[in-house]
């Protein structure tokens, strides 16, 4: 497939950030990139599902070796809820973000003008553009070696900051521990849905009290983010500040 130069332009400047060195003197085949950043939205030939099948698990494989060089003190189970945070959707959108990949991602019209869309489609081309790395750079034969090096920096800020505040994007394992700890009773969340457009981040709407008093509420494309925005909200006034 030849690539426009405007085109090739975008992925070379992409890659510039990535401090991955090319596999030969000829540079990097830029076909899979390109390919894990066409969101399947935008109708072309080729698009970015099958790259985020691979990227998948080629991204819980990278993130279960770095926790096993960086953090194999910790017990399984621990690395295993770590992992989950270092793989989500919400981590993957929110490098999507750093990367500025919005404007090289690919997409159809109604998809590029729907705001709720936008953390989703983040997250889904980011996971395959791991996968296009992986090919790009050998598959078996050095992809997950050069996967690492694009995602280890990444992972250690993100560590950092989750042993600084081991609740981050958890909150409602939070609030139930603060509340079982200081005042021996469980959070109580009421959550509704409010419309059924998927993706829409007031699709739930969810308040959480205790002892019969309202702390928190919080709208969320989903059940679980509504609580959590919930429980963030009733522990930013419990907190001593």
């Amino acid at each position: 497939m030849t690539l426009s130069a405007e085109r090739q332009l975008q992925l070379q400047q992409l890659l510039s950030r990535f401090a991955l060195e090319p596999l030969s003197p000829s540079g990097v085949d830029l076909t899979p990139l390109h390919e894990a950043l066409c969101h399947s939205s935008a109708g072309l030939e080729l698009n970015h599902e099958q790259m985020e099948f691979l990227g998948d698990a080629v991204l819980r494989l990278a993130a279960a070796e770095y926790l096993q060089d960086q953090k194999a003190a910790l017990a399984v189970g621990e690395r295993s809820a770590l992992r989950a945070q270092l793989v989500s959707d919400r981590w993957l959108s929110e490098l999507a973000e750093r990367l500025e990949l919005d404007d090289i991602i690919l997409k159809g019209p109604a998809t590029a003008s729907d705001p709720t869309a936008k953390a989703t489609v983040r997250a889904e081309c980011c996971e395959a553009l791991v996968g296009g790395i992986y090919l790009a750079w050998g598959g078996a034969d050095g992809g997950l070696k050069a996967v690492r090096r694009w995602l280890d920096p990444h992972w250690q800020r993100s560590c950092e900051e989750l042993a600084a505040d081991p609740h981050r994007h958890n909150w409602k394992s939070a609030l139930q521990e603060w509340s079982q700890g200081d005042m021996g009773v469980l959070p109580n969340y009421c959550t509704e849905e409010q419309n059924r457009s998927h993706g829409s981040p007031e699709r739930f709407h969810s308040q959480v009290s205790l002892n019969g008093k309202q702390l928190g509420e919080g709208h969320g494309p989903s059940r679980r983010l509504a609580e959590q925005e919930a429980a963030r909200q009733a522990l930013e006034q419990l907190r001593p500040r």
